[in-house]
């Protein structure tokens, strides 16, 4: 009962207070700002001040609360913002990347230092192949420009593989790195050739049939031998060496070259209109 009574004088308080509060403004807007009405003011001011105070106490936690929420909703929205810029800018970078790299293609594919007086045809690679059995891509041009199989397929940089497959259309190139692919070579330095086989993606190409008398330097180039009856030109590049060891007892050495071309980054290649009448490496 005693809470019950303490409840009901606090309350009777507040609504005394709030009356009181109204008449004071009622009046004060009516009579102006006189002494008595000051004083009544002031008087008011005090009463009221622990229950504004109580209910700062409460209103402005929650107040700051929700404004945290606003803030942080501001920042998050402001973060993402800077993110999607950030990501389109480094498309552009990625985009002029590309953008340079296939110009530097073309260019390097006018003026080819190899092949001279072999006629060529320009194409865009336009798919790799889908599996790891057999190492290829496709190119957009075909038949009608005079691509026929067995066609020597290059860069700028020297040799990327063989046209196996040509329809109206496309033609699909066989990597150098594949393993079914061999091709004959001639080392720069002692004239001497071998046969250069591929060997599965990013790995060095092995030599066979390198004499122990060869002369093989680190880093000398390679290029293809174009004995009578070659699928491939003569000094076409090929690769460069990267090891060369005599086993015990081997009667040859123990070469092999990595791929001068790139492979893994192709955009555009030319074709040798090159067909010999017999088909050795």
């Amino acid at each position: 009962m005693a809470v019950y009574r303490r409840s009901t004088r606090h309350r009777f308080l507040l609504v005394l207070l709030v009356l009181t509060s109204i008449t004071v403004i009622t009046v004060d807007v009516r009579g102006g700002g006189s002494g008595a009405m000051e004083s009544i003011r002031r008087g008011a001011r005090d009463a009221f001040a622990p229950v504004q105070s109580a209910a700062d106490n409460v209103i402005n936690p929650v107040s700051d609360f929700f404004g945290g929420l606003f803030q942080y909703g501001h920042l998050k929205a402001e973060n993402a913002s800077l993110r999607r810029q950030l990501a389109d800018a480094r498309g552009k970078v990625n985009a002029s990347a590309d953008a340079e790299r296939e110009r530097q293609e073309l260019l390097a594919l006018q003026k080819l230092t190899f092949a001279d007086g072999v006629p060529t045809v320009a194409a865009r690679v336009v798919a790799t192949s889908p599996s790891n059995f057999q190492l290829t891509i496709e190119i957009d041009r075909g038949l009608p420009a005079g691509i026929q199989k067995g066609m020597p397929v290059v860069t700028g940089a020297g040799l990327v593989g063989k046209v196996v497959a040509v329809s109206q259309e496309r033609a699909t190139v066989l990597l150098l790195t594949d393993p079914s692919f061999n091709v004959g070579i001639r080392f720069s330095g002692s004239g001497d050739v071998g046969v250069a086989r591929g060997n599965g993606t990013r790995q060095p190409l092995p030599v066979d049939l390198v004499d122990l008398g060869t002369k093989v330097a680190g880093g000398e180039v390679v290029v293809t031998s174009g004995l009578q009856g070659s699928v491939f030109p003569p000094g076409v590049p090929v690769g460069k060496v990267r090891s060369a060891k005599v086993q015990p007892g081997s009667l040859q050495q123990d070469v092999s070259i990595d791929p001068v071309v790139d492979l893994s980054r192709l955009d555009f290649v030319k074709v040798l209109i090159w067909q010999p009448t017999s088909a050795t490496p």
